[in-house]
């Protein structure tokens, strides 16, 4: 009573400043406390006592950067978060994703749950294990070679739209003054290659999860129909085609918002995240969540709706799989992987075609040497779009792609895994469990210790001139262990396929040849834009 009373006689400035001491008390106790032994590693003052500082960066769309910057400064070990520590040490990869060793991935992940948990976003091991079981059977070798007509159909559609431009000119496609491109100096045509990635992107994982393309490269527009009735579609009420009530949004500005969004809505405290996602600069992100599920809802809807009984395509492959109880998917389960694969294969694929059109048309010599090695390759080819048994053991191309998703993971920040019972020796420290520990790919890709000096440089040679066990060991576009990108086979064999077809029919320069390529990141790093001169080449 004596307490309640001296309480009650405070002033209001008091009180004041007890409510306003409430947050800072509830941070500093476990910082006290030091539960996971972090007190000890170097970071940001705020990143000790709160996930602010982290959420904020992440926000700003250059979380890589800001950590690497940090790694460069304080070496090995930096704390960005009260839980969460940074080790930039090639080493740790296996230790911290590998197979054995027990970690689990962090409430990261809750932030990109929309229909229900799929492959990418579970956290259970078990269902980890069962969906992997169904989903990694699909992208196998064999399978993915019977894909191979999509990616090659979609391809040649781009070139006859790029052919279009180089043989005229054409502005404003689809009346989008601009969008397609414009006549200019030297012969070139002069105009942003993102877009088109992405159009090419978008139609080809479409086919392959959907049963149909979104119609992008023919309209030369992002667009997608997306189910605004998602729950009676979900029951089954899309049975027929047009039951399911859809509107058309920009489909590749959707997936950046929900990209954006679901990264920084992952580094709060899952307590805060109700709050957060009230926030009017929040609004657009949260929109964005339920527009790529519904876009997912009535693609599936509608090819449910009409089955194609001899098309072999990701979704049909997902209909046929079953676990280890001879169970398929259900309904809700089967659209939440197609949206995982729609997700997946989309902007990695468009921001890895972009980033290698930069580095091949600044380094002019990188791109003679790759198209002296397609044209000795492709001599006898008389289709523009090459199939993936001409090139997949061009040591050139190899090279180039490799570099550039050295230098530009599409993927760059470190993935957070929980330690599990009995702890992690990492990097010759002990962590205990439930601390949160990531390898930031960005970091990794330029360790001089691995890759030289020049790590900066976009330098497809170093392939051939550094121990390759060495440089495999530190070079992560997909990740290890049983999390590590299932799609594998499928990105290669596009990248290979893609990449190897435009540099052998066209020549690039960049617009400003002075220029770094800007990016923003959210999930991924994906490029702003790419201006570039193209024309056809003389073969």
């Amino acid at each position: 009573m004596i307490i309640l009373d001296g309480l009650f006689s405070l002033d209001w400035r008091t009180w004041a400043g007890l409510v306003l001491a409430i947050p800072v008390l509830v941070h500093l106790v476990p910082y006290l406390r030091d539960p996971y032994g972090f007190r000890r590693f170097p970071g940001p003052s705020i990143a000790a006592l709160s996930d602010i500082w982290l959420g904020r960066v992440a926000g700003e769309g250059h979380r890589s950067e800001r950590v690497h910057e940090l790694h460069q400064k304080h070496g090995t070990f930096i704390r960005i978060a009260p839980n969460h520590l940074s080790v930039a040490d090639p080493d740790a990869l296996q230790i911290v994703y590998g197979h054995g060793t027990g970690t689990l991935k962090a409430n990261f992940y809750d932030a990109f749950v929309s229909i229900q948990r799929g492959l990418f976003n579970t956290r259970s091991r078990l269902q980890h294990a069962r969906k992997r079981k169904i989903v990694s059977a699909i992208f196998s070798q064999k399978n993915v070679l019977e894909f191979e007509p999509h990616v090659r159909h979609h391809l040649s559609a781009l070139f006859g739209q790029w052919d279009r431009l180089c043989d005229g000119g054409v502005k404003g496609i689809s009346g989008d003054e601009g969008e397609g491109g414009w006549s200019g100096r030297d012969g070139r045509v002069w105009f942003d290659c993102l877009p088109w990635y992405n159009y090419l992107a978008f139609d080809i994982i479409g086919d392959l999860a959907f049963g149909a393309p979104f119609g992008m490269l023919v309209a030369c527009k992002d667009s997608a129909p997306v189910a605004i009735s998602q729950k009676a579609a979900m029951a089954g009420y899309g049975d027929t085609e047009g039951a399911v009530e859809v509107q058309h949004f920009p489909a590749v500005q959707v997936l950046n918002d929900r990209g954006e969004y679901s990264a920084t809505m992952g580094v709060l405290p899952p307590s805060w995240r109700p709050l957060a996602k009230k926030l009017p600069w929040f609004a657009r992100g949260s929109a964005a969540v339920q527009r790529l599920a519904g876009i997912a809802v009535a693609a599936v809807a509608k090819r449910l709706a009409a089955p194609a009984a001899d098309r072999v395509d990701l979704l049909a492959k997902l209909q046929e799989g079953r676990d280890d109880d001879g169970q398929p998917m259900g309904r809700e389960e089967l659209t939440a992987e197609a949206l995982t694969q729609l997700i997946a294969g989309s902007d990695t694929t468009s921001n890895s075609s972009c980033a290698i059109t930069y580095h091949l048309a600044r380094n002019q010599h990188a791109q003679r040497a790759l198209q002296q090695e397609l044209d000795a390759a492709l001599a006898n080819e008389d289709d523009p779009v090459t199939s993936f048994e001409a090139v997949k053991r061009l040591p050139y191309l190899d090279a180039v792609i490799n570099e550039a998703l050295r230098v530009h993971a599409t993927s760059g920040i470190g993935l957070p895994r929980l330690v599990p019972p009995g702890g992690l020796t990492v990097s010759g420290h002990h962590f205990p469990e439930g601390a949160v520990l990531s390898v930031p790919t960005y970091t990794i890709h330029r360790d001089p210790k691995v890759w030289g000096e020049d790590v900066d440089a976009f330098r497809p040679e170093r392939w051939f001139e550094q121990d390759k066990a060495e440089i495999q060991k530190a070079f992560n576009p997909f990740s290890f262990g049983p999390r590590s990108c299932v799609g594998r086979n499928l990105a290669s064999l596009e990248l290979l396929v893609i990449v190897a077809s435009i540099f052998h029919r066209y020549h690039f320069v960049l617009e400003d040849p002075d220029k770094q390529l800007e990016t923003r990141e959210g999930f991924l790093r994906k490029p702003v834009d790419c201006m570039v001169g193209m024309k056809r080449r003389q073969l």
